[in-house]
């Protein structure tokens, strides 16, 4: 069997969603659907690199039962379970998601539930991949990820939250640090972009990224001069849940191609925008021709050195 070029770790879900008629800001409005699907950071972005012509692979924890319906749906969403652990008490997250008018959402999740992976994953399934994509849950798998890094993979940390001192760990072990402005900001205390970025680098990061939805990307890499805004792809939005998932997912997807820093946010920014286009975090996850299809369109954005932006960050 193929061991997968991309591996992860981290949350899995199960959601039950529901569109309203109204914003999210009105307070109240008319369940116009509702639907359940499948979800979580980690399984939703190694679903995009399936999606998009990669090789991935789900080393997370999973329920034991054959007929395990998280199993099933990554299963037939391309990625690979053979190497995950399994344990009778696996579960994954729940959430319950209201999507507005306007495409914004909110989610209650319950995140009671096994997360991680096995501590003694062995180094042989590690050793054969590239990459290894993890979220905040990666804090209870500390020292795979550390082992991880220094089998040479490239880490790439989609952190949301912090625990304190194990989640600053977590960083310092992300050489590919893709964070969401509104995280960036809490955890660095720094107010514009270009303060978050400076923050958070270190010689041993290989890019800093941070996601603003409708504002667009920010980012650094070790490749290029500079600080840089990528603004946003003009899509019409149906509903945001898992855009920064299907990033995470197609940023992975370009470094396995070789793309420069610049590259892996074009394309990534790109796939996020085609993902928002339909329901749910996995309906129009793309492929890499609609990706390239995009970034080859008249109005696709362009990077712009920061200093010279037009910078709102909402605040």
């Amino acid at each position: 069997m193929p061991f997968p070029s991309i591996l992860g770790f981290g949350a899995i879900a199960i959601d039950d969603i529901v569109y309203v008629d109204q914003p999210l800001s009105a307070g109240k409005g008319k369940v116009l659907h509702s639907a359940r699907s499948f979800g979580g950071n980690v399984a939703t972005a190694l679903a995009a690199v399936a999606r998009l012509g990669g090789s991935a692979g789900f080393v997370g924890w999973l329920g034991s039962a054959a007929d395990d319906a998280v199993l099933r749906d990554l299963v037939a969403s391309g990625v690979e379970t053979e190497f995950a652990p399994r344990h009778p008490d696996a579960r994954p997250v729940r959430s319950h998601i209201t999507v507005g008018s306007d495409g914004e959402r909110f989610i209650a999740y319950d995140d009671d539930a096994m997360l991680g992976t096995a501590s003694d994953f062995p180094d042989e399934v590690l050793s054969r991949a590239t990459v290894l994509i993890i979220d905040s849950y990666a804090i209870r798998s500390l020292d795979v990820v550390a082992r991880a890094r220094d089998l040479g993979l490239a880490i790439l940390g989609d952190i949301e939250w912090s625990c304190g001192p194990a989640t600053e760990r977590l960083i310092a072990l992300c050489d590919h640090l893709i964070l969401p402005l509104g995280f960036a900001r809490t955890a660095t205390g720094r107010r514009s972009p270009a303060e978050m970025l400076d923050a958070l680098w270190s010689p041993s990061r290989s890019a800093v990224v941070l996601t603003d939805g409708g504002r667009g990307v920010y980012y650094r890499g070790r490749e290029e001069t500079g600080l840089w805004h990528l603004p946003p792809h003009r899509v019409v939005v149906v509903d945001s849940t898992g855009a920064g998932d299907c990033f995470h997912g197609a940023y992975a997807h370009a470094l396995m191609r070789g793309a420069d820093t610049a590259g892996r946010v074009a394309f990534a920014a790109a796939a996020a925008a085609l993902s928002i286009t339909g329901r749910g975090g996995r309906e129009a996850l793309p492929t890499d021709d609609q990706v390239t299809e995009l970034l080859a369109s008249t109005n696709a954005p362009s990077a712009v050195e920061l200093k010279n932006a037009y910078v709102d960050t909402g605040t």
